[in-house]
């Protein structure tokens, strides 16, 4: 089955929630299997558990059939998620406007390093979809 990763914040956000439902749809056309990721900045001392996300998702969208909650720590949002993404070999991430760029700027400071860049090539070849906030 294939798998789509998003993270999100926590508190959902409004451009979280819009990425959110991007996501919903994409994994329900592709008959995948969702991840809903967020990330816990050591940096911040926040502690979001995985009850916390779950129930966050599901006051906005309902239950939602082959999702799974993930909550890692980390010093990067963006280094977690593409630890999760290769941990879990995605077929594609879901990602804000805001974060893509920021994930771009990391895959080409990576790529600098040949081992990195092989590592990139071989574990992470997945679609990465960028979501656009909607005008308010």
């Amino acid at each position: 089955m294939a798998l789509v990763v998003v993270p999100v914040r926590y508190p959902l956000t409004r451009h979280s929630r819009r990425t959110l439902e991007q996501a919903i749809q994409i994994a329900r056309e592709r008959d995948a299997t969702l991840t809903i990721l967020h990330v816990n900045l050591y940096q911040r001392g926040k502690k979001v558990t995985r009850i916390d996300l779950k129930q966050a998702v599901e006051r906005s969208f309902g239950t939602l059939e082959n999702a799974r909650y993930v909550v890692r720590s980390g010093f990067l949002v963006e280094e977690s998620i593409l630890e999760e993404v290769a941990a879990e070999e995605a077929d594609a991430v879901v990602i804000g406007n805001k974060e893509a760029s920021r994930v771009r700027r990391l895959f080409r400071r990576f790529t600098d390093n040949p081992d990195i860049d092989r590592y990139l090539r071989d574990h992470l070849e997945c679609e990465v979809i960028t979501v656009e906030s909607k005008p308010a």
